[in-house]
């Protein structure tokens, strides 16, 4: 049996969907809570409670006597720093340009176990819609971080297509992907891990660097509203690279 979605979940998701979509944005009043118990048929109070929720999560801000408004901006650079590496190189005086080696498309059939975990996506639940079966699950990049002409990162990313449409229409040697989804999503949160590997061939070319040699991987997923938006292994070579910071 498939589970109800609350009325009040429902509300949420949609305001999300319209702020991933560009259709709301940093600064814009949303629908009122009156024109929003309509359009969902629901009372006032189920209204109240998700846009409380929005606002507790930064993603709202609600003004007394004012309405409600989109705080996108706020809330990503507030919570959420997420760390360039073009700034970074560009800071140290470094030449830098970005390659981009392939972007695409992922469809429910191409999707792996590690995708399929990462973004919580049912296997079943994929299959069962056959009609959407050429429909993009996630678009996936793959970018070259060069600095002084010698390759220092090799980054593969995934972003969750339906939260940010327009992401794989991005010119990525013009616009860094951290930036893009910065701007474009209220970012809530994000985890990640460092470990040390041996470089698989794709890797070792993109860094130049023999295969299985030394790498640092930093794996990162993000999320909003508790999902997972994107998630992105960044390979760096393990003579050419530090992660440091201060406590």
């Amino acid at each position: 049996m498939t589970k109800t979605i609350p009325a009040y979940q429902r509300i949420k998701n949609a305001i999300l969907d319209n702020i991933h979509s560009g259709k709301w944005q940093a600064g814009n009043a949303i629908s009122t809570e009156m024109a929003l118990a309509t359009e969902f048929g629901v009372s006032r109070m189920t209204v109240n409670r998700a846009l409380k929720e929005l606002s507790e999560e930064r993603v709202l801000e609600r003004r007394q006597g004012s309405g409600t408004f989109v705080a996108q901006q706020q809330f990503n650079h507030t919570f959420v720093e997420v760390r360039n590496i073009a700034e970074d190189l560009k800071s140290a005086n470094r030449d830098y340009e970005a390659k981009v080696v392939s972007k695409r498309a992922v469809t429910a059939a191409m999707l792996d176990d590690e995708l399929r975990r990462k973004f919580g996506i049912d296997e079943r639940a994929t299959v069962a819609h056959t009609d959407a079966s050429d429909a993009p699950i996630l678009y996936e990049v793959k970018i070259i971080h060069v600095a002084d002409g010698q390759p220092i990162q090799f980054e593969e990313r995934w972003v969750d297509a339906k939260k940010v449409p327009h992401f794989i229409d991005q010119d990525f040697t013009v616009v860094n992907t951290s930036d893009y989804l910065v701007a474009k999503i209220p970012l809530e949160s994000g985890s990640y891990t460092i470990r040390a590997l041996a470089a698989p061939i794709e890797v070792a070319d993109a860094l130049q660097i023999a295969p299985q040699s030394p790498t640092l991987v930093l794996r990162r997923q993000t999320y909003s509203a508790g999902q997972v938006v994107t998630f992105v292994k960044m390979w760096h070579a393990g003579d050419r690279y530090q992660f440091s910071g201060e406590l």
